[in-house]
């Protein structure tokens, strides 16, 4: 890679430590420069500075700035070598506090270009004892959040986003940082890595932490390793096929962090390890077991129980929980593999109430009352996943979740014919300040949308949720919503909805979509306007439209029949729209699409465009052919979609 120009090195190493508004201050300008001279131009040596100065104690130090570039040397001026670049780099390391560096050390137990999950990082962290109690109130994960982000706010590590899910869920090490992290983790026998060239480890003194990664069968190493140290190993991650060197898990006396990874290993875990064993860990605090392509049903040993220290469970899907789980009262975090590809959920035993340390609990399905209530002990809880399999525990959910008053997280399905109403917990909720994503997916819904107050859910950034009837006095209070980022909202009214000029100031993704069951009938989804000024950080935009309802709308108007005043939308960078067609001609459909193709690519920001219909078009259809639907009633013959039973229906142009 080519080294950075001047001018591109003076921008990035400004824009690290200053305001675009204020730039660099005159005073600061000659040891800048003499910085950036050091730097040679290296993106990643630039930042690395850059970010040690850009502390609050550091940024208007002059005197700071001449320390650090004494300290730097002759830097890259002169020499380029790996050497050199780790020696810069290291200045990152020794700046930051104690209980960072443990923590960036640890990554040193991934191998190079691996995506690392935070949630994963942060309970490791937590199971090592890195993670120090912060304020009152404040969970342990919460401060390894806070250490994850400060990592990535001195540019240690690279934050992974996703997208549909709008936060970030992972990390990477850039190779150059990785090579420094790796070379102080040997240094201080903080990480022993076993890549599987020999059948014993070569760490000159007590084994702390093993990586078993990078073995292979061809290289002919399949024995187990051995080591006189093993009884003090903390930490054990393992990366397939590596699970081959594995020694028995009765060998670890101390252990109290287990990851085995069997992806692409060609073999079922049960095959290799012996899981009885694991009840001989007493003071394991995390377990993680991934699945392999053989692992169909994994059986969670009876032993599980006897581990009284264990706060962190990840299971693959298809786990059967045994009843011994309900004796780890210490348990924080139970769920499975979040990547899952199946929508696998964990059955929960009865009992499941003595958990009250819970805070994460993703991914469960549950069809008893009894289960139900029992998650009102779990007040701690922060986040919960759960599946109905019948409405009948309903009124029991409610009652359980109003004990949750540290809930951030609550995501709601339903897994059965009818469907489930959750127009109780509409009425009987009120969500503490705490909620920060409450999302409605398949087989939930509510009738109308909850009265709760939009000012004390000051920290609610997503809302996805399935609602009959959408008024206007609705959308107006969703506006007011301070914090909302993401909102997906389902509805089956026809009214046109008007977004105004002062609300969603912070909103940046928009689905506005029907439920289900609306095209699958007559009815047609309601058009959409967007007023000057609307959404204006809104990037992504993803509508539903009825052309009936725009149709309708602009004749009583006497307006422009389909102005989606999308054009208004500042941010805008994505667009995906789909066009209900029942009720206007062919023709009128083709027109509309071309307006709003038209509007779309007059717009200054050249946003990705994605329209279609409900129903292709046919290639003979004339313009005047009307799309109707037609419903056939029988009690002979039905079809399923979505979990619901309907009447079969006949479609044509």
């Amino acid at each position: 890679m080519e080294p950075l120009s001047d001018d591109d090195s003076r921008r990035l190493f400004h824009k690290r430590i200053f305001s675009q508004q204020s730039g660099c201050p005159h005073e600061f300008e000659k040891v800048s420069k003499d910085i950036l001279r050091k730097c040679g131009g290296v993106p990643l040596a630039i930042i690395t500075i850059a970010s040690i100065l850009a502390s609050d104690e550091r940024a208007n130090s002059l005197n700071e700035w001449h320390v650090l570039l004494e300290s730097i040397g002759r830097g890259l001026t002169e020499n380029r070598s790996a050497e050199e670049m780790r020696r810069i780099l290291s200045f990152s390391y020794y700046d930051l506090p104690s209980y960072l560096k443990t923590c960036l050390l640890y990554l040193s137990m991934f191998p190079e270009d691996s995506e690392i999950l935070k949630d994963q990082l942060i309970w490791m962290w937590i199971a090592e004892s890195f993670v120090q109690c912060g304020k009152p109130n404040t969970s342990l994960f919460e401060v390894g959040e806070t250490y994850f982000n400060e990592l990535v706010n001195r540019s240690l590590i690279q934050s992974v986003y996703d997208h549909d899910y709008g936060s970030v869920y992972a990390c990477r090490v850039h190779d150059s940082i990785l090579d420094l992290i790796c070379f102080l983790s040997r240094e201080e026998n903080f990480v022993t890595m076993v890549s599987g060239t020999g059948d014993t480890i070569s760490s000159g003194g007590i084994v702390r932490r093993w990586s078993l990664q990078n073995a292979r069968k061809e290289e002919g190493q399949t024995r187990p390793l051995r080591s006189e140290s093993i009884g003090h190993v903390r930490s054990v991650v393992t990366f397939a096929p590596a699970i081959d060197l594995m020694p028995p898990l009765s060998s670890f006396v101390v252990l109290r962090v287990l990851d085995l990874d069997l992806y692409g290993y060609d073999g079922t875990m049960e095959d290799r390890l012996n899981l009885q064993e694991l009840g001989s860990l007493l003071h394991l605090r995390y377990l993680r077991l991934s699945q392999g392509p053989y692992d169909d049903n994994l059986k969670l040993p009876e032993e599980i129980g006897k581990l009284k220290f264990l706060q962190v469970l990840i299971l693959p899907d298809c786990t059967r929980l045994p009843s011994t789980v309900i004796k780890l009262t210490r348990l924080m975090c139970l769920r499975i593999n979040r990547w899952s590809p199946n929508d696998e959920r964990l059955q929960l035993p009865d009992g499941v109430g003595n958990l009250r340390s819970m805070e994460v609990l993703p991914n469960i399905k549950v069809g008893s009352i009894s289960i139900v209530k029992e998650l009102g002990n779990m007040h701690r809880l922060r986040e919960l996943n759960i599946q109905f399999e019948s409405s009948e525990p309903v009124e029991a959910f409610v009652e359980s979740v109003q004990k949750m008053q540290k809930i951030q997280r609550v995501e709601i399905s339903a897994k059965c014919e009818r469907g489930v109403s959750m127009d109780l917990l509409g009425e009987s909720w009120v969500p503490p300040a705490s909620l920060r994503e409450f999302i409605m997916v398949k087989g939930v819904r509510l009738s109308t949308l909850p009265a709760w107050n939009p000012y004390h859910l000051s920290q609610l950034s997503k809302l996805l949720i399935r609602v009959g009837d959408v008024r206007q006095e609705d959308l107006e209070f969703l506006e007011r919503l301070p914090a909302l980022r993401i909102l997906g909202l389902k509805s089956d009214n026809q009214r046109p909805l008007v977004v105004g000029a002062e609300g969603f100031r912070c909103l940046e993704q928009v689905f506005l979509c029907c439920l289900e069951q609306v095209f699958l009938c007559s009815k047609s989804p309601s058009q959409i306007l967007f007023q000057p000024g609307a959404m204006p950080k809104a990037e992504e935009v993803g509508l539903e439209i009825g052309l009936r309802v725009a149709k309708d709308e602009a004749a009583g108007s006497g307006g422009d029949w389909f102005d989606l005043g999308i054009g208004n939308l500042p941010s805008l960078r994505d667009v995906t729209v789909r066009l209900y067609r029942s009720g206007v001609t062919v023709g009128e459909a083709k027109q509309a699409k071309a307006a709003l193709e038209k509007a779309l690519r007059a717009h200054p920001n050249l946003p990705t465009i994605e329209i279609d219909f409900d129903k292709d078009i046919p290639e003979d259809a004339r313009d005047e052919d009307v799309y109707t639907v037609y419903w056939i009633r029988t009690s002979a013959k039905h079809m399923r979609i979505g979990g619901c039973s309907i009447d079969q229906r006949l479609v044509t142009p």
